[in-house]
Parts: structure tokens; sequence; C-alpha cells
């Protein structure tokens, strides 16, 4: 696992006291220091009506990000595909490759708007996502000519790796079209072995949270204001900007469902998080995601991970670039 590239997920998520504009810089000022770090990819998210998360339009931000930095690839993680007409996503894709060439990713999800309410908005039903593998068929092929005298420009032509955000049976078509997957969560494992025996060409990106400090109380301190509010949200039905850790105030049955959602987190020293990124699945690539409060205490965490992780893997040999 020492061996594997290292890149970054940033939802742009919100703090207190900050707007959505600062939230959006800051992922882009992110994204300079993560180059500067050397992680390999940068990849931004969509989310639609979410308060507490800025990130709702990925293609424009991964434009934003592109063109502040020169060497990392950039790319979305992902841009969700039921929610898109295919050739909408081909030509926005093909417009980023064409003025940033080498460094665009194509990371595809495929769910749809949480609510009725925002598939209403989308012009989506909660259906859309059973015609994913049709979607991205149809994506795929614009790269390579028309549809019914239907081409996109200027990404006719054009070579973009595309990824599948998978669990499942998605893990499935990622293999069956011969692409790279991103898994993660609690089922990553069997979803991992699944996709290696069905794919000819596998390459495996595993998402995960991870925070590392000075002492294990501290990284575990870096998870939680956002899994703060994902309990607040599971109980309130919105995800609220994340908050000081100190201002946070819990009940015992908050609490606990706030345990439970770190479960599955890494977190700790830097020896104690080498010794669990160990224990994941055999993968290519890790994608790793971290929001907290404290934007220095964010960049500090990754830079201790990306120190440790070089270190590990000096003698453990490199994976090429994907």
């Amino acid at each position: 696992m020492t061996s594997a590239k290292l890149s970054i997920l940033d939802r742009s998520s919100n703090r207190v006291g900050k707007s959505d504009a600062q939230a959006l810089r800051d992922t882009v000022r992110f994204a300079q220091q993560a180059e500067a770090l050397g992680y390999h990819r940068f990849w931004v998210s969509e989310h639609h009506s979410v308060p507490g998360v800025a990130g709702s339009a990925p293609t424009v931000l991964a434009a934003a990000i592109a063109a502040a930095t020169s060497t990392i690839r950039v790319g979305t993680g992902g841009v969700m595909l039921p929610n898109h007409q295919p050739l909408v996503v081909a030509e926005q894709f093909g417009v980023l490759e064409s003025l940033y060439p080498g460094r665009i990713d194509m990371g595809l999800g495929r769910s749809v708007g949480f609510t009725d309410g925002v598939r209403r908005a989308l012009g989506r039903d909660k259906d859309a996502a059973e015609d994913f593998e049709a979607q991205v068929r149809d994506l795929l092929g614009y790269f390579v000519g028309g549809h019914d005298g239907v081409h996109a420009y200027p990404a006719e032509g054009l070579r973009i790796p595309a990824f599948i955000l998978a669990t499942g049976a998605g893990a499935d078509i990622a293999a069956d079209l011969g692409l790279p997957v991103v898994v993660g969560g609690p089922k990553v494992g069997p979803t991992v072995a699944r996709y290696r025996e069905r794919s000819a060409n596998p390459y495996v990106v595993v998402a995960v949270n991870v925070a590392v400090a000075e002492t294990s109380e501290q990284a575990k301190r870096l998870l939680l204001p956002e899994a703060w509010s994902m309990v607040y949200s599971r109980t309130h039905g919105v995800f609220p900007p994340l908050q000081p850790v100190e201002s946070i105030d819990m009940s015992p049955r908050e609490r606990e469902r706030l345990e439970r959602g770190l479960q599955g987190q890494i977190y700790g020293t830097e020896d104690e998080v080498i010794e669990a990124l160990e224990q994941l699945p055999e993968a290519d690539e890790l994608l790793i995601t971290l929001s907290t409060f404290d934007r220095d205490e964010m960049l500090d965490s990754y830079a201790r991970l990306i120190n440790a992780v070089t270190r590990a893997g000096r003698t453990a040999g490199s994976v090429p670039a994907r």
C-alpha cells in the first residue's frame, strides 16, 4: 500500500463564518498546496442544494484549479452522470482537456439528486441511475465519434482518463468497460476483489478519510467537525458548515452516532496511519479526504501523510501513472 500514489478529493466544505465564495477560493489554494506537497491528483465533487458544501459544479471548479496549477492532475470525483446529458459532459471535458492537455481526469458517479425537489430541479427521477452504463457508453462514444450526426467538439479524438466511482454493480460496469474504479466505504474489500476478478486491466483507487497529527487524539479531533456535520444532517435534514470542535455540543445519542461514523476512517500518528493503510485492500492509488474546521491543521495532516507514505515506500517500488 505504501507504493500507491496519493491523491486528494476536496468537497469545498464551508466553515462557520465563511462564505461559499471563500470555500471555493480555499479549494483552489488548497490544490496549489497539494501540488507543492507532491500529490498526484486533485479532484472535486458534485453536490446540489447542500448548504455546507459549495462544490456544486465540478467541471467549472476544475477549470479554475487547472488554471491555478501546473503539474498536478485535476478532475472530478465525480460528475454525477445521471444528472447530465452525456453530450454536455463530453463537451465540458473536451474544453478542459483542450485548455490543459494531459492533466484532466473524468471521474463519473451514478448518484442522482438526494431529494425529490433536487431531482425535479435537475429534470431527473430517482430511477435515472438505472441507465448509468448506457450513459457512460454514450459519453465515451463522443470522444471516438458522433452519434446520429451529433459531434461533441472539442472532445472528439481526445483521450481523457475516465474513472467509475462505484459500489456493488458499479464496479462491474467499470470492469466491463475496462475502466479504473474508485471504491470506498465498508464493503471496499469485496468490491475490489470482485472488480479485479472481472477486469482484464484493473486499476483500483481506494477512497478513504485520513487524519494525521502528532498524537492519535489530535488526529481524531481533526475528523470531528465533518463527522458532527454528518450526524447533524441525519437528525435535522441539513448538512451544516463545519465548526470548531470546541463549539460542538452533542447529546449522548449523538455522540454514539458520531463514534459509529468514525468507524472505517483512519487517524493517528504517522506510524499508526501507515499501519492502518497497510490493512486496506490492494490499491494502485489512494484518494484521500479530510475536511476539518482549521485549514492549517488540515494542510499539516496532508503534509504528514505524504511524508510518511514516501518514507515507508522508498523501497517498495512505485506505481505507473494512469
